[in-house]
C-alpha cells in the first residue's frame, strides 16, 4: 500500500521570485509554486496584490517529503534567506505584501514555527526581534504563469541579477549539503 508523504508549507519572505529560487534547489522539496495568501480578495492578480489593497502576501507554497526534510529544517532555511525582523519589508520591497509570514497547515506546524522562532531568537542571529507573522493557512492563489520559475527563466533580468542571484548564491553556500544534485 502506497502512502502520500507530501506535506505543504506556505511561506512569505518578501518577493516570491527569491523564495521560489531557493526552495527549488533544496533536497526533499518536490514542488514550489509562487502565489498569494493571507488576504481577503478572491483570486487576486499581481497588480492587485502590489496595490496593497488585498491583504495578501507574496508567498511560495512548498511541497516537501518530510522523510527527506523536516518542516523545522524548511523553516531554518526560510529564516536564513530573508530578514524576519523588518515589518512589511524586504530590502527595497516595501508593503504588507512583502511581509515575513508562516501560514501553518496544522497545529504541529504552528508549534514547530513557534519553536524555530524561539531557536533563531536565542541563537542571536538577528539584532532586532523577529516579526514573522504565524497565521493559520486559509487559501492559496497561484500567481500568474509568468511568475512561476521566474528566476530560472529570467536570470539576467535586472532584479534577478541584482537581488535574486546573490540570495541564491548565499543559500547554496550556506546549505551546500542540502542541495539537490
Amino acid at each position: 500500500m502506497e502512502t502520500n508523504t507530501q506535506e505543504t508549507a506556505t511561506l512569505g519572505a518578501g518577493c516570491f521570485w527569491c523564495v521560489e529560487a531557493v526552495f527549488d534547489d533544496l533536497k526533499g522539496v518536490t514542488d514550489v509554486v509562487s502565489g498569494y495568501s493571507g488576504g481577503h480578495t478572491e483570486n487576486p492578480t499581481y497588480r492587485e496584490v502590489c496595490s496593497e489593497t488585498t491583504g495578501h502576501a507574496e508567498v511560495t507554497q512548498i511541497k516537501f517529503d518530510p522523510q527527506e526534510i523536516s518542516f523545522a529544517d524548511i523553516l531554518r532555511v526560510f529564516f536564513a534567506v530573508h530578514d524576519p525582523t523588518t515589518l512589511n519589508r524586504q530590502g527595497n520591497d516595501i508593503g504588507s505584501s512583502y511581509r515575513s509570514a508562516i501560514f501553518y497547515h496544522s497545529d504541529e506546524q504552528k508549534q514547530t514555527a513557534e519553536e524555530i522562532i524561539k531557536e533563531v531568537t536565542e541563537a542571536g542571529i538577528y539584532d532586532d526581534p523577529i516579526v514573522t507573522e504565524v497565521t493559520k493557512f486559509d487559501k492559496f492563489y497561484p500567481a500568474e504563469d509568468y511568475h512561476q520559475e521566474y528566476f530560472a527563466n529570467n536570470p539576467t533580468q535586472p532584479y534577478c541579477a541584482a537581488v535574486v542571484a546573490p540570495k541564491v548564491a548565499k543559500f547554496r553556500k550556506q546549505f551546500v549539503r542540502r542541495l539537490k544534485k
